[in-house]
């Protein structure tokens, strides 16, 4: 329900944010101060601002789709737009009160309307560059060192994926991408470590065109998946819930999806792969999903184990690193921070988190974590990179 308290908020930065571009419009044309074509302006913006909530109220349609597409577009523009109005109004005030500063050229209409145009540009072209810069997936590669035997290996290439969110954002196009660069990589193991899916079973553009896409990855040992925060079916609008049921639970058509597409889900279960080492898949940290209520800690997950041989962990959210390390875990793989998604949110997150985005050796383990190759809201990404992580894994050799 927080979305409701901050609804206020929502609506009086979009005040501000319309009156700056009347003011802007009406500097640049006399046409402008019509108040038919102010009226026809404002109609079109409050339909825009409201898409997201047209689309939460709304059936599962192709009017859903649109308006929550919209939605998410208008999510990352309006943040861009926000951040701009603020400083320039900000530097605006700090320029007013300086007595070098020509006051009659600073208030003049000239100086607005150019201002004015720069601020769209700028906003536009971030904008633009988002949008496409979130459809290029990059590969980000990883060496690391396991200073333990594997029977039959002295190497391991692993294909990490995460945060695919699919969805209003993600589809099919998309995952083709993905795939095409996975199977490049000819990994020998596939991790994809949570949030597969965007909440809503119903936003999947074509699931059995999906299915097909994921049964083409080619991995050795197969493909193993643990579910993420957004793996639950829930209602949501700007990133917040409004689900009123305690017990969070996976769609069983998400679990139908996962097993037709011969993908593996492991949910505080480990495997033991080829006899020569352990994958560990986890729950996620604050919604398990699937009827769990609490997860194993780390140490319930090893005890059993034997760790002469290497242990590799699936973790949606990068958390209890210090734990999993004690427990004998030598490489833990996470996603779940976006690195961010958009600046200035990779700041956010690199103060939130031990490791936001990268790697981080903690003890005797190493961590990684993937920003990850879908989007969550924002229909864009800024100052951070849609990518699938290549890690090769070196061995101790047998004696």
């Amino acid at each position: 329900m927080i979305a409701v308290y901050l609804l206020p908020l929502y609506i009086l930065v979009n005040l501000y944010v319309f009156r700056w571009g009347i003011r802007y419009m009406s500097a640049c044309s006399r046409l402008f101060k019509k108040h038919w074509i102010r009226a026809g302006i404002a109609i079109v913006y409050i339909l825009v601002a409201s898409s997201m909530g047209i689309g939460f109220l709304l059936k599962p349609s192709m009017p859903e789709r649109f308006f929550k597409g919209l939605g998410n577009y208008w999510l990352g523009v309006s943040l861009y737009m926000i951040l701009t109005i603020v400083i320039v109004d900000i530097g605006r005030m700090i320029l007013k009160r300086m007595k070098w500063v020509n006051q009659e050229k600073l208030s003049s209409r000239k100086t607005f309307v150019l201002t004015g145009t720069c601020c769209i540009v700028l906003i536009a072209a971030v904008s633009i560059y988002g949008i496409f810069h979130a459809r290029n997936v990059q590969v980000t590669p990883y060496e690391v060192t396991v200073e333990k035997v594997c029977a039959g290996r002295n190497e391991l290439n692993i294909v990490l994926v995460a945060d695919l969110h699919l969805g209003y954002n993600i589809g099919t196009w998309q995952m083709q991408q993905m795939v095409k660069k996975i199977n490049a990589q000819k990994p020998d193991l596939v991790c994809i470590a949570g949030d597969i899916f965007d909440n809503e079973y119903e936003a999947l553009d074509d699931p059995e065109r999906l299915i097909e896409i994921f049964k083409g990855i080619k991995s050795h040992y197969g493909v193993y998946a643990c579910y993420g925060n957004h793996d639950i079916q829930e209602k949501l609008l700007a990133g917040f819930t409004f689900s009123k049921e305690q017990k969070k639970v996976s769609d069983p058509r998400m679990d139908a999806f996962l097993e037709e597409a011969g993908i593996q889900l492991l949910q505080d279960e480990t495997v033991l792969i080829d006899d020569a080492f352990y994958l560990i898949g986890r729950p996620d940290y604050a919604k398990p999903g699937r009827g769990i209520t609490e997860r194993k800690t780390p140490r319930e997950l090893t005890e059993e184990l034997d760790l002469s041989k290497p242990v590799i962990v699936m973790d949606h959210e990068p958390k209890e690193l210090q734990e999993l390390s004690d427990a004998g875990v030598d490489l833990d793989l996470c996603g779940h921070t976006h690195d961010g998604q958009l600046f200035p949110g990779n700041i956010t997150t690199a103060l939130t988190w031990e490791n936001s985005c990268g790697y981080l050796r903690k003890g005797s383990m190493h961590n990684i974590v993937t920003s990850g190759v879908g989007l969550f809201g924002p229909n864009m990404r800024v100052g951070t990179k849609a990518e699938i992580c290549t890690i090769r894994v070196r061995f101790q050799k047998a004696e």
